[in-house]
């Protein structure tokens, strides 16, 4: 069984107060990108385990293969987007 993009997109936004999530990827193995407030005091490996942690059990499930994660607050995203053309 594997997921979509939409799920994991669901599942983050269930579980997270972000503002954007962008996720994709082939099916097993998927790029996140996490935009929220609440990425801005965090330390860059909260950041990362704040998003794996909704993920764990369908990456222990073998439903999700490889997760990469790039957080933003949404100040940062603004300026960034641009670059990753968004």
């Amino acid at each position: 069984m594997v997921m979509e993009n939409s799920e994991i997109q669901s599942v983050l936004l269930s579980a997270l107060p972000l503002d954007e999530v962008h996720v994709s990827g082939d099916g097993s193995h998927f790029q996140v990108i996490a935009v929220g407030d609440v990425f801005a005091e965090l330390s860059r490996v909260k950041k990362q385990q704040a998003v794996y942690a909704p993920l764990m059990e369908y990456i222990a499930d073998n439903r999700i293969h490889a997760v990469s994660i790039k957080t933003y607050t949404p100040t940062e995203w603004a300026r960034d987007r641009k670059l990753n053309g968004f």
